[in-house]
């Protein structure tokens, strides 16, 4: 197998003896995507890997998949979700995933860099948010001739491939970001605010530096208590909680998918004292860190 091929298929090793969450660009190089986006059929891949995809997760790759034929199942941060035909799979940038499809699966998977959705959603239509979500859920009869016509044009060489190809998955983005829309109204959750959508991206960034709540109000020129009014309206949590629920997820990754220590983690969290990070993830959680993983380690052995 030659080199681009290795490290295209690198991100599928299996990390029970890794200390840490693989974390790889498609071609497990720290450049961008050599493609405008990168195509692929779910059998092509799965098939060298008898159909087991190991959790990782992608730096600066965002992923669509949709399921046309056969299923199997996903893993999405620390939940397992089964796949039917006609499913589609979002997968955001820094989610950790993996699958476990049934032999003979017929899909389709896109890789989008993040780079070109910076370039592609306007950040006032409030899509990021949404597509920021990993969810798995029906499509729509517009999907597969969408796939198919991103398949067929990322295939071939024609004049404007390149644009087309942009305003193509855009239309995938769109299509995503209004199922997930949709789904969010029938639970009854609002989509939430411009200024809201800001303060999430920042905690995405500054989480780890653990930011209090007036940090990140000053940073985006409101007061606390706006900020935490906006959250409210958002999520019904204060601002507090969603910084905290931000952290308390990457210590599930961690817990979920490493064989680190706790002390490492709480560590590499930013925590200075292992006994406070773990009263925190109690309080959070409603069980010890060790706990926790007992229980996930659990769940895999039972599937």
């Amino acid at each position: 197998m030659d080199r681009p091929r290795q490290l295209l298929y690198k991100s599928n090793m299996q990390v029970s003896d890794r200390p840490a969450i693989l974390n790889y660009n498609l071609f497990g190089e720290p450049g961008d995507l050599p493609d405008v986006v990168h195509c692929e059929t779910i059998e092509a891949r799965s098939k060298l890997h008898d159909w087991e995809f190991a959790p990782h997760r992608h730096a600066r790759l965002h992923q669509i998949l949709l399921i046309d034929w056969g299923g199997g199942r996903a893993v999405l941060e620390d939940a397992a979700l089964p796949l039917a035909p006609r499913t589609l799979v979002n997968v955001p940038t820094g989610a950790v995933h993996g699958f476990s499809f049934l032999p003979g699966t017929e899909g389709w998977v896109v890789t989008i860099a993040s780079e070109m959705m910076d370039e592609t959603l306007e950040p006032s239509e409030g899509l990021r948010q949404l597509l920021s979500r990993p969810a798995v859920f029906p499509a729509d009869r517009t999907t597969r001739p969408l796939m198919e016509q991103i398949f067929a044009e990322h295939a071939g060489r024609g004049y404007a491939r390149a644009q087309i190809l942009r305003s193509l998955t855009g239309v995938l983005l769109g299509r995503v970001a209004r199922s997930l829309s949709d789904s969010e109204t029938s639970a009854g959750k609002p989509g939430g605010s411009g200024l809201f959508q800001r303060f999430e991206s920042l905690v995405e960034r500054h989480f780890l530096e653990h930011w209090s709540v007036a940090e990140y109000a000053n940073a985006l020129a409101v007061t606390p208590t706006h900020l935490s009014r906006v959250s409210r309206a958002a999520t019904g949590q204060p601002a507090s909680r969603i910084v905290e629920e931000r952290m308390i997820r990457e210590a599930r990754r961690n817990l979920a998918y490493t064989n680190l220590p706790v002390s490492r983690i709480a560590y590499a969290l930013g925590f200075n004292d292992p006994a406070y990070f773990s009263r925190v993830f109690s309080q959070a959680t409603g069980m010890a860190p060790r706990d926790f993983r007992e229980r996930v380690m659990g769940a895999r052995v039972e599937t």
